[in-house]
């Protein structure tokens, strides 16, 4: 009975790490959908415009 019951623990752990994986890749499904719908706003991939970037060189007026 003994050596029953460890064999079902064993197939229980290995159900276990089954659902961990299948949820893992899901999770990286679902990340990847999400980044390739906002790829068009992210400034990394499309840039900034000089105009509108916050972190530009401030121009600084100076007479000579």
């Amino acid at each position: 009975i003994r050596m029953a019951f460890q064999g079902k623990i064993k197939c229980l752990f290995s159900w276990v790490d089954h659902l961990k994986l299948q949820a893992v890749s899901q999770a990286a499904a679902d990340l990847k959908q999400f980044c390739l719908q906002n790829a068009q706003h992210d400034p990394l991939l499309t840039g900034v415009s000089s105009s509108t970037n916050p972190f530009r060189p401030q121009k600084v007026c100076s007479f000579l």
